[in-house]
C-alpha cells in the first residue's frame, strides 16, 4: 500500500469508526429527528455543489422512484432508529450489532430473487455471526434494552437492502449524485417531522452537541464519503473493503475512552464473532469479473451484488453514517 493509500485509509478508518460516539453525545440533548436534520442538511449542503459541478444531479433525480426509495431504506427510517437507539444502548454496542449487516445481506438477496452461491465458509460465517450477535444481546445488554435492539435490527435490514436497490435499478449512476440528492431528500423529509413533532430545540444546545452534528455531517458523512471513492481509487475496491473490519474496533475505543462505556468479556466475544462471521459470510472465490466495495461506514462490506461501482469509476455506495 502506498503512503497515500495508508493515510486515505487511516482516515477513513475513523470516519467511519466515530460515528456511534457522536449520535451518542447529539442525542443526550437532542431528539432523533433533529440529529438526523441536521447532518443530513449539512452534508448535502457541501456535497450538492460538487454533484452539480459534475452534473450527476440531474441523472438522478430522473430515476427518482428507487431514490426515493433507496433514501427511505438507507438514510431516512435507519439513521432515526439508529439516534433513538443510542439514547439508551452504549455507543461501542450500536457499533458491534450494525457489524452484522452482511448476514442481512444475504437474506435480502434470497429475497430479491439474486441468492449468492454459497460455500461451506459462507454458511459457517452466517452461523458465527449470528452467534456473536446473541453474545451481545443475550449477555451484554440489558433486558431494558432489547426495544433499542430491536431497532437497531431495522438499521441492519435498511443497511442491506439498500446496496440491494442500487445494483438493480441505479448501478450506472453516480456515487457523489446520489448520495448528495438522497441526504437533501431526506433533509427536506425531516422538516415538517421536526416542526410537528416539537423536536425542534427551544434552547441552544451546548457546544458539545452542536460540534457533534457538525462531525456527524462534515467528517462521517460528507468527508467520508470523498474519501471512500480517493481511497477505492488508490488502492481498489477489493483492498479497501478491509477499511470495515476496523471500524467496530474504533467504536468500541471512542466509547471506552470519551463516553467511560465499559468493555465486558461478552463484548470482545461478540466483537470477535460478528466480524469473524462477516468475512467469512463476504468471502468469495477470486472472480474477475465481479469485485466487492464497502458500502456503508458502519458495516462490514456486502457481496459485490449489494455494492456496485458507477461508470465514473466511483463507488455508488452509501452515505457514511
Amino acid at each position: 500500500m502506498t503512503r497515500r493509500g495508508l493515510i486515505l485509509f487511516l482516515a477513513l478508518g475513523v470516519a467511519w469508526g466515530i460515528p456511534y460516539l457522536f449520535i451518542k453525545v447529539a442525542v443526550s440533548e437532542l431528539e432523533p429527528a433533529m440529529v438526523v436534520l441536521g447532518r443530513s442538511a449539512l452534508a448535502a449542503i457541501l456535497l450538492l455543489p460538487l454533484a452539480l459541478y459534475r452534473k450527476q444531479v440531474l441523472p438522478v433525480l430522473r430515476r427518482w422512484r428507487p431514490v426515493l426509495i433507496y433514501t427511505v431504506v438507507e438514510i431516512i427510517v435507519p439513521w432515526y432508529f439508529l439516534s433513538s437507539a443510542e439514547q439508551r444502548l452504549p455507543s461501542s454496542t450500536a457499533g458491534l450489532l450494525i457489524a452484522a449487516v452482511p448476514l442481512a445481506g444475504v437474506g435480502i438477496a434470497f429475497l430479491m430473487g439474486r441468492p449468492a452461491k454459497l460455500t461451506g465458509g459462507n454458511w459457517l460465517g452466517i452461523v458465527v455471526g449470528m452467534l456473536g450477535v446473541a453474545a451481545l444481546v443475550g449477555l451484554d445488554v440489558a433486558g431494558s434494552d432489547l426495544i433499542a435492539v430491536a431497532e437497531i435490527a431495522v438499521v441492519v435490514v435498511g443497511y442491506a437492502l439498500g446496496p440491494a436497490i442500487l445494483s438493480r435499478w441505479m448501478p450506472d449512476l453516480p456515487g457523489v449524485g446520489i448520495t448528495a440528492v438522497s441526504l437533501a431528500l431526506a433533509a427536506v423529509v425531516y422538516v415538517p417531522v421536526v416542526l410537528l413533532s416539537g423536536g425542534w430545540p427551544t434552547a441552544m444546545p451546548s457546544t458539545e452537541v452542536v460540534v457533534a452534528v457538525v462531525v456527524l455531517a462534515v467528517v462521517c458523512s460528507a468527508l467520508a464519503f470523498v474519501l471512500l471513492v480517493a481511497l477505492v481509487s488508490e488502492i481498489g475496491p477489493v483492498r479497501a473493503t478491509a477499511i470495515t473490519y476496523v471500524n467496530p474496533a474504533v467504536a468500541i475505543l471512542a466509547g471506552v475512552l470519551f463516553l467511560g462505556e465499559r468493555v465486558t468479556v461478552w463484548t470482545i466475544v461478540g466483537f470477535a464473532l460478528v466480524l469473524a462471521g462477516s468475512y467469512l459470510v463476504t468471502r468469495r472465490r477470486p472472480d474477475p469479473i465481479a469485485t466487492a466495495v464497502p458500502t456503508h461506514p458502519e458495516a462490514a462490506p456486502v457481496d459485490v451484488a449489494h455494492g456496485v461501482q458507477g461508470d465514473d469509476g466511483e463507488g455508488a455506495t452509501r452515505p457514511a453514517k
